[in-house]
Order: structure tokens, then C-alpha cells, then sequence
């Protein structure tokens, strides 16, 4: 029998929210019984013809619907783009309609993290947006609690809808200790969530 998983599905430009996923799944791999799968999904263009490959050239491959299907938990991720979620990430959500249809989601447990150039750019709104479609497939919505100290301490990003990263205009500046570690808490408790929700099921 396949080994449980955590999905942390991604998009990222400039390598941060990438940064972000990876600490996320490092989190979910400290929960025994549980792995992290990292996916991410290809750019859009205006152009009616793909021109991005099938298969990327470096990171994370390519997320597929069966992927998402039967993962037992999900951690969705995006810079954030005029306050919400960025539009590759999104054209991935929209094309789930098949999923819904049948409740594949449904009670499964669900979290999300971005980045944002400055630290006022819309990081919660971008983490609600985020969370709107997952809500709309069933799934158990997490955010990170108060009693991770580091929500109370941290000078960049943060916050209780899930992990953050202040990256700067030119993506100069490098996670935070606080930051890195929030992305641990979330992982570590959507690996908890995963392992305790599939055990009920």
C-alpha cells in the first residue's frame, strides 16, 4: 500500500514561495507515517498555443489532477498578485471541477502559504483567496495557531491564516528565522492533520 501524503502544491517566480514549499514538506516528513509530495504547476501565456514543456526543466514537476485526488492532505501555496493568488495557480484550481463533482476532496485537511514584495501587499487577503476554493471543495481549512510563538514575535512575515514571507521588490531579502520556522509548524500540522483524519476515515 502507498505511503500516505501531505500535498504542497505550489507556483513561485522568483524562488521564495519555492523556499516556502520546501520547509512546508520538510515539516510534514517530521510526522512518521506521513510524505510530502512536491508539485507545482507551468506558467500561462497569452499565446493560444503551450510553449512551456511538459516537464519542467528544474524544481517540482508538473501537478496532475490525480495527484491532488489522492493526496490526504493539501498545502497550497502563490506570491501574491494584487492581492490574491497568482493566475497559473489559479488556472490549476479552475480546471477541478472534476474532483468537486464527485467529492474527492471532501473532509480531507487543507492549509495555504505566499509571498509578497512588500509586507503590506495583501498577504492575508492572497491566503483567503486561496482558501475560497478549497472551502468550496469540502476540505478542512488550518490556519496556524497562537501558540506558535513566532507569530507573536515576527517583524516580517506571518500570520494566522498560514506562513508568509515579506521577500522585498527585488525578492533581496532571505526568510526569516520566524519565517522559516512557521513553514515547519504548518507542515508538522498538516502532517498531524493528515495522519489523524486518515486513521477516522
Amino acid at each position: 500500500m502507498a505511503t500516505p501524503y501531505v500535498l504542497v502544491l505550489y507556483y513561485s517566480r522568483q524562488g521564495k514561495t519555492a523556499r516556502m514549499a520546501q520547509h512546508i514538506a520538510r515539516g510534514v516528513e517530521q510526522i512518521d507515517g506521513i510524505e510530502a509530495r512536491l508539485r507545482t504547476v507551468p506558467d500561462i501565456s497569452a499565446n493560444c498555443e503551450a510553449t512551456e514543456p511538459s516537464v519542467p526543466e528544474q524544481g517540482a514537476v508538473y501537478c496532475s489532477l490525480e495527484d491532488l485526488r489522492d493526496c490526504h492532505g493539501l498545502v497550497l501555496g502563490s506570491p501574491t498578485r494584487f492581492g490574491n493568488m497568482a493566475a497559473p495557480l489559479k488556472y490549476f484550481i479552475d480546471s477541478t471541477s472534476s474532483l468537486w463533482l464527485t467529492g474527492a476532496l471532501i473532509d480531507k485537511p487543507a492549509s495555504v502559504f505566499t509571498s509578497t514584495a512588500s509586507l503590506h501587499g495583501g498577504q492575508e487577503s492572497t491566503l483567503l483567496s486561496m482558501a475560497m476554493p478549497l472551502l468550496h471543495h469540502g476540505m478542512l481549512f488550518s490556519g496556524l495557531p497562537y501558540s506558535e510563538a513566532e507569530l507573536l514575535s515576527t517583524n516580517a512575515g506571518g500570520t494566522p491564516y498560514g506562513a508568509s514571507h515579506w521577500a522585498g521588490e527585488q525578492s533581496e531579502r532571505d526568510l526569516t528565522e520566524q519565517e522559516l520556522a512557521l513553514c515547519l509548524a504548518q507542515g508538522k500540522r498538516m502532517g498531524r492533520l493528515a495522519k489523524a483524519l486518515r486513521t477516522e476515515a
